[in-house]
């Protein structure tokens, strides 16, 4: 390649180059922006070429020094340093491939074939620089993409056996289904995932892609023929259901009016044992017929219910007679004579022990007021005690002849057969009996 033109007026005469010329020729490179890739640094031309005065430029290989052109638009330096940048173009080409290559973004057969073209170019290019180099670098490029292009295949066949053995595994999970699942609405919604799978897995062969669906496609249809059978039989079943539910409806109806409470009432758990055990009816029917049972059911422990109210009457009643003793407690005020305190929250304990049970609903309340009055006579006693030291052996008295009293009606209540009773009072004796203690115990200095 020639490169030629006359020279402009004022042009300095071609000479040597100067030292440094060729890099002051070549504009710096500027900071690389961050989204773009660096560009790499100008080589030296002068290094591997010259250009002689008359223009001439020569390059250094290998192979010796060779002819690549002539430079007739400025001195030997400009020259110089025009081969270099023609050949720092040709070497960014040879980085660009090397980064394509490295990133595996590209098609490698692609990129060898780039390489391949600017290998054969090399002997002939009008530039200046590391032949040799560019020359290895692109021996490699071509080297490399073989291996890719390899690598590529490789990639593409192990692909195409993973989606193989994906559809093998989803084709003998649909046989299994369709041999051996009972669980009709989880199998069947499996089966649609695995069809929606399916069609996702793509780059088979086609004779392989073939035969597995038709596996998938058997076992699906085998499923359904199953789970047709199993909705006949239960269609069946439930008949059967209804027509013994229809007996046991009439049993319970015919139960319904007895007043032998305890077997009756154990007849009507019995059937309702073979109500569960006898299955679903169809649903109209299953319904109408649990209403039927479960009225007849109604009648017979409404009835029950209404011989026990007299029971549930007197335990009302008992609680009603213990909110009147509370309501009559409300005017015990320890804080103003706690010797008349102790003395009503004595009559009352009595009174109350003496009332019968009250509804378990109400027990809890009933007790825990009770106790509010007893903690609030005890409160007032104990800060009487600490207020009135000289006192408290007649308090302790006090508090032994309560002990003792408890202690006498636990007693009666235990030769009485009353053992919860007396075992209430044995608990009132001890509370008592830590009172005195207690009292004792200040007096004592102890």
């Amino acid at each position: 390649m020639t490169e030629s033109n006359a020279p402009k007026p004022g042009t300095p005469k071609p000479g040597p180059p100067k030292p440094g010329a060729a890099k002051s020729s070549s504009p710096r490179p500027g900071p690389a922006p961050a989204h773009v890739t660096p560009v790499a640094a100008a080589s030296d031309p002068s290094l591997f070429g010259r250009v002689d005065d008359d223009g001439t430029a020569w390059v250094k290989t290998a192979d010796g020094e060779r002819q690549i052109g002539s430079w007739q638009a400025g001195d030997a330096a400009e020259g110089l340093a025009h081969f270099g940048r023609r050949y720092d173009d040709l070497a960014t080409e040879v980085g660009l491939l090397e980064a394509r290559l490295a990133s595996g973004a590209g098609d490698a057969k692609k990129t060898r074939a780039a390489a391949e073209a600017l290998a054969a170019s090399l002997p002939t290019a009008s530039v200046i620089g590391d032949i040799d180099a560019l020359s290895a670098r692109l021996n490699s490029i071509i080297e490399g993409s073989e291996q890719a292009a390899a690598q590529a295949k490789q990639e593409k066949e192990q692909s195409r056996h993973e989606h193989t053995s994906r559809k093998e595994a989803l084709a003998a999970e649909a046989e299994q289904i369709g041999a051996e699942s009972t669980q009709w609405k989880v199998a069947g919604d499996r089966l649609r995932e695995i069809l929606d799978e399916w069609k996702t897995i793509r780059g088979l062969d086609r004779k392989v892609d073939d035969a597995l669906w038709k596996r998938y496609s058997k076992a699906r249809e085998a499923f359904n023929r199953r789970r047709g059978a199993h909705f006949a039989d239960l269609d069946r079943e439930r008949a059967a259901a209804k027509t013994r539910k229809e007996e046991l409806v009439e049993q319970a109806e015919a139960l319904s009016g007895s007043t032998d409470w305890g077997p009756t009432a154990v007849e009507f758990r019995d059937l309702l044992t073979e109500w569960k055990a006898a299955g679903r009816a169809p649903r109209e029917a299953d319904d109408v017929l649990w209403r039927r049972f479960k009225e007849a059911q109604d009648v017979f422990f409404a009835a029950r219910n209404a011989a026990t109210s007299e029971r549930d009457a007197e335990f009302e009643q008992n609680a009603v007679a213990k909110e009147a003793l509370l309501a009559s407690a409300e005017g015990i005020d320890p804080d103003k004579d706690i010797d008349a305190a102790r003395a009503a929250l004595r009559d009352l304990q009595e009174k109350w022990d003496a009332l019968g049970k009250v509804p378990r609903e109400r027990m809890h309340d009933l007790e825990g007021r009770l106790r509010a009055i007893e903690k609030r006579v005890r409160d007032a006693a104990d800060s009487e005690w600490r207020r009135t030291d000289p006192e408290a052996l007649a308090r302790a008295a006090q508090f032994r002849e309560r002990v003792a009293q408890f202690e006498e009606q636990a007693a009666k209540a235990d030769a009485a057969g009353k053992k919860k009773d007396a075992e209430k009072a044995l608990a009132q004796a001890q509370q008592w009996r830590e009172w005195a203690a207690a009292a004792e115990g200040a007096v004592n200095g102890r």
